[in-house]
């Protein structure tokens, strides 16, 4: 007897909601309400206009859109039509969009209008994608998702998926290319779980996502969505607006980077805010000051955090508000610099270069066992294998466990430089730096920052009789790959040092750096 696929899809999180009530808000910004109904009506459209278009069971579809509670409503359309969602970071640089689109074998673009310069630039480069559609605007060159869905029928529908790939996110490598992960719906299932048992939910939770939704603070919707609660969506960064909607909404759950927090704590308007409602205030994606964590547990409250990464989304470890106290009440000051516990269906590990597991106190690779773990990496099976040695999925973060089982993480291994909650390879911006004709070579690091968590240091040799203009070469780089991978400091040192086969020896330069 044939067996019944019983996965929970992505649009299954929108469809728990609205059983749960049709009528109450969904998705919210600039005080416009769209309601469970709403999305699950405009849901079924796309879905159909998709499976119009071409677009069969499995094939890609990107979305390209800053914060909007449209596009990411098309996300569940996308999953009713049995397609698979591929998240275009709206602060990429073209040359990184192209690649994604074309390496991922997206079929279908779904943007907004602000990025119709650079899709139009795009589309000549990009023969398998069938159509492109924005959001907001009828243009040259793509029909606008008004006439996209013109007529179109908005009674229930729902195809079967290809196989168990719900979604495939970009993320960088020692390359500095992006590598496609497939994350499959037991992944986001099993994410939800740890996140609905890791943190305080009481009642119908109000989620305020100021972070991009093609991040964390989009994977965060759908276990909210899950208990019928409701996404309030910021368009762009804005503290003083922050704060006015969580008393405004009575928010219970909110996700900033360390850097936002630090505005946060930071602005006149945190003091005159009621932030009684909070129930849980997430950090993560970047170190947090430990300083700065302790003011937030003052003045915020109920603070915290999740350490993951697009391989394992989100919950490799949690760490709820009560682990940041001791059992007197009092905060728990070196507790603080931990990434928390494996939640209850991660097994977690760290390992030597040999494949054997450490014990307690010992450095080494962050391991960890769970169905949390990708499926793979998109079209990458090199790739795959060298995530996956041993039986066990490597991170690339360098850390120890406690005698109570938290983690503590101390360096990456990969070079990967996490500033403003972003993932920023060194690979890529030496790529970028090296391309200027005065540069002979160069190295970069990240150091640690007050306000950006690391800030990225670049330090450059020039060519022999060529003299560096640091600021004209930052720009040189933002012009490249955009102003969050640009270094935020460069230095121009006669030359690098090196070890015997010419190798840039970057410990060495972090640590002169630091000894400043």
């Amino acid at each position: 007897m044939a067996t019944m696929d019983m996965r929970m899809r992505l649009v299954d999180y929108l469809d728990t909601g609205a059983s749960l009530g049709a009528g109450q808000p969904c998705l919210t910004m600039a005080g416009r309400d769209y309601s469970y109904a709403e999305v699950q009506t405009l849901s079924y459209r796309i879905a159909r206009s998709l499976v119009t278009s071409g677009i069969a069971a499995g094939d890609k579809v990107a979305i390209l859109s800053g914060n909007d509670p449209i596009a990411f409503s098309c996300v569940f359309g996308i999953s009713r039509a049995g397609a698979v969602w591929c998240p275009i970071n709206p602060r990429n640089e073209a040359n990184e969009n192209r690649y994604i689109l074309d390496n991922f074998d997206c079929r279908f673009l779904i943007f907004h209008s602000a990025f119709a310069e650079m899709v139009e630039k795009m589309l000549p480069d990009l023969p398998k994608l069938v159509e492109v559609v924005c959001l907001d605007a009828e243009l040259p060159f793509a029909k606008s998702l008004s006439a996209w869905l013109d007529g179109v029928d908005d009674s229930p529908f729902s195809r079967a998926p290809l196989d168990d790939v719900a979604m495939i996110p970009g993320t960088g490598g020692t390359t500095g290319k992006p590598k496609g992960v497939m994350l499959t719906d037991t992944n986001l299932e099993i994410m939800s779980a740890l996140t609905l048992m890791g943190y305080p939910f009481k009642g119908r939770p109000r989620y305020l996502a100021l972070a991009p939704l093609t991040h964390a603070a989009g994977v965060l919707c759908f276990p909210v969505m899950a208990l019928g609660g409701q996404i309030v969506i910021m368009p762009r960064p804005d503290i003083a607006e922050f704060a006015r909607l969580i008393e405004a909404h009575a928010i219970t759950h909110t996700f900033l980077p360390p850097t936002l927090i630090y505005m946060l704590l930071d602005s006149p308007y945190l003091d005159k805010t009621d932030l009684s409602s909070l129930q849980c205030f997430w950090y993560g994606a970047a170190p947090i000051s430990v300083a700065r964590l302790k003011e937030a547990l003052v003045r915020i409250g109920p603070m915290a955090q999740f350490f993951g990464q697009t391989e394992a989304p989100m919950m490799i470890t949690v760490m709820p508000p009560k682990d940041h106290y001791n059992e007197d009440g009092s905060i728990a000051g070196d507790r603080l610099r931990s990434a928390g516990r494996a939640g209850p269906l991660v097994r977690l590990g760290i390992m030597d270069g040999e494949g054997r597991l450490l014990p307690a106190g010992e450095r080494g690779e962050v391991v960890l066992r769970s169905s949390l773990v990708m499926k793979g990496y998109y079209n990458n099976p090199a790739a795959t294998a060298e995530a996956f040695a041993h039986g066990w999925h490597h991170t690339g973060d360098i850390g120890y466990l406690d005698e109570d089982n938290f983690l503590y993480i101390v360096d990456r291994a990969k070079d990967m430089i996490i500033t403003g909650g972003f993932n920023v390879y060194s690979v890529e911006v030496e790529q970028a730096l090296a391309q200027h004709d005065d540069v002979l070579d160069c190295a970069v690091v990240g150091l640690p920052d007050d306000k950006w968590g690391e800030r990225i240091v670049a330090v450059v040799q020039p060519k022999v009789g060529k003299k560096i203009d640091a600021q004209a070469l930052i720009a040189f780089v933002k012009a490249q790959i955009g102003s969050i991978k640009a270094p935020k400091q460069l230095e121009v040192w006669a030359d690098l040092p090196r070890s015997r086969v010419g190798k840039v020896l970057k410990a060495e330069i972090r640590l002169k750096l630091m000894q400043r």
